[in-house]
C-alpha cells in the first residue's frame, strides 16, 4: 500500500510531528511505502505565541519527508493536491488537529481525489473541536470533513465531535493514542536528578509539555498551595514552554508563597532530555481543563510514571482510576486529594508494576491496524 501522510513533521518540533513520524515509521516497518508531506508554512506567527516552531533535533531516520504545502496560499493547495495525485497513493492520511487547517487540508483532498478517484481520504483526526475555540471552528470543519471518505480518531470523544460535521455517516473508529516510545531508555532516578542539577531527597509531580491555558496548570498551582502538599518534601516540575505570557503563573506561585516548591524549565524540551524529567518524577500531572487525549499520557507510560489526570475528555479512557494513577475532577482540591493519597499510600511501585501491562494495549501496530481496517471499510 502506498500511503502519504499530510501534516506536520520534521524539521517542525512538537508532539503532533513526533506522532506522524512514529506513525510513519511503523507503517514503514510494515511494509507500505511511505511519504510525508509537511509544510513550508505551518502557521502564521499570531496563531504560534511559541519561541520557535522549528527543531534542534536531527531529522528522523528511515523516512521521506517533503516540505511542499503553504497552509495560507490556496494557489499552493491546488497545487500539492495535483503532486500528491501524480504519486497515485492508495491511501492520503490528513493528521488533522485545528480548524485552521480544514480549508488547506479540504482543497488538497479535493484535487487530490477528482484525479484519482481511486485513493482514500483518511482524516486522522486528533482534535475536532479545538481546546480553544474560535469562530474558525464553527465556520471550517464541515469542508475538511466532508472532504474525507473516513476517519480514525484517538479518543472516543472525538468520533462523537466528527458526527456533529459528518452528515453521511462515513466510516470512523476510534484508536487510542499509541505510546511515544522513541524518547530513550529510563533512567535511574539519582542519575535523572543529577542531570538536571535537582536535590535527591525530594519527591517530584512533574508537568509536562507546552503551558497552554486549558492545561489548567493554575489549578495545579492551587493544589500545591493545600497544607497536605505544601509542608511536605514534595515539588512541582514544570518543564515546557510557555504560550503567552507567564507572568499571571509566576504572580500565582508569589501569591501562594509557593517560591520553594515549583520550579520552572520553561523552555522547549529537546528529545534527547525527555526522559530526564519522567525519570526524575514519581508522578505526571495533566489537570487539563478540556481534552481530548494526551502525548503526555503515553509518554508517561512509555517510562511507566503514574499519572492524575482530569475526568475530562478521553483522559479517563487511557488512566484506569486506581490502577495506573487517579481520575479526578478539575478543581484544586480534587487534585490535592489524589496527590496527597500517592504519597500517603506509597502506591508508586503497585501503579509502575500495573503500567507495564496496561501500556501493552498501546502498540503503534494497533494504530495501523485501524487505519486499514476504515481504509477497507470504505
Amino acid at each position: 500500500m502506498r500511503i502519504v501522510v499530510i501534516g506536520t513533521a520534521y524539521p517542525y518540533r512538537g508532539g503532533l510531528a513526533a506522532f506522524n513520524e512514529r506513525l510513519s515509521q511503523q507503517f514503514v516497518a510494515e511494509g507500505e511505502t511511505v511519504e510525508i508531506v509537511t509544510f513550508t508554512l505551518q502557521y502564521p506567527g499570531f496563531l504560534f505565541p511559541g519561541k520557535t516552531q522549528f527543531s534542534d533535533d536531527a531529522a528522523p531516520v528511515g523516512l521521506s519527508i517533503s516540505r511542499k504545502v503553504n497552509s495560507c496560499n490556496p494557489f499552493n493547495w491546488v497545487s500539492v493536491g495535483r503532486s500528491v495525485a501524480a504519486l497515485k497513493p492508495d491511501v492520503v492520511l490528513f493528521a488533522y488537529w485545528m480548524s485552521f487547517m480544514a480549508p488547506c487540508f479540504g482543497t488538497i483532498a479535493r484535487v487530490a481525489k477528482r484525479a484519482n478517484p481511486s485513493t482514500k481520504m483518511i482524516g486522522l483526526v486528533h482534535n475536532m473541536i479545538p481546546h480553544e475555540p474560535n469562530v474558525m471552528d464553527k465556520l471550517f470543519p464541515s469542508y475538511f470533513v466532508h472532504a474525507m471518505d473516513g476517519f480514525v480518531a484517538l479518543s472516543q470523544s472525538v468520533v462523537d465531535d466528527i458526527a456533529l460535521f459528518d452528515k453521511k455517516a462515513k466510516p470512523k473508529a476510534f484508536s487510542p493514542h499509541p505510546i511515544y516510545d522513541h524518547y530513550g531508555k529510563i533512567l535511574p532516578r539519582e542519575e535523572a536528578l543529577q542531570r538536571l542539577s535537582l536535590p535527591t531527597d525530594c519527591r517530584y509531580i512533574l508537568f509536562f509539555g507546552f503551558i497552554r491555558a486549558y492545561k489548567g496548570l493554575d489549578l495545579l498551582l492551587s493544589a500545591m498551595a493545600d497544607e497536605r502538599l505544601k509542608t511536605r518534601n514534595v515539588k512541582l516540575l514544570v518543564a515546557g514552554e510557555f504560550y503567552g505570557s507567564p507572568d499571571p503563573y509566576m504572580n500565582q506561585v508569589k501569591a501562594l508563597g509557593l517560591e520553594e516548591n515549583v520550579i520552572f524549565c520553561s523552555d522547549y524540551i529537546p528529545n534527547d532530555e525527555v526522559n530526564r524529567y519522567f525519570s526524575a518524577a514519581d508522578i505526571v500531572a495533566q489537570p487539563y481543563k478540556t481534552a481530548t487525549q494526551s502525548g503526555v499520557s503515553q509518554v508517561a507510560y512509555h517510562f511507566e510514571k503514574p499519572m492524575v489526570v482530569t475526568n475530562v475528555g478521553g483522559l479517563s479512557e487511557i488512566v484506569p482510576d486506581g490502577k495506573v494513577g487517579y481520575v479526578v475532577e478539575p478543581n484544586p482540591t480534587s487534585i490535592a486529594d489524589a496527590l496527597d493519597a500517592f504519597f500517603t499510600k506509597g502506591l508508586g511501585l503497585d501503579f509502575e508494576q500495573n503500567m507495564k501491562a496496561e501500556k501493552q494495549k498501546y502498540a503503534w501496530s494497533k494504530m495501523t491496524d485501524t487505519v486499514r481496517k476504515v481504509v477497507n471499510g470504505i
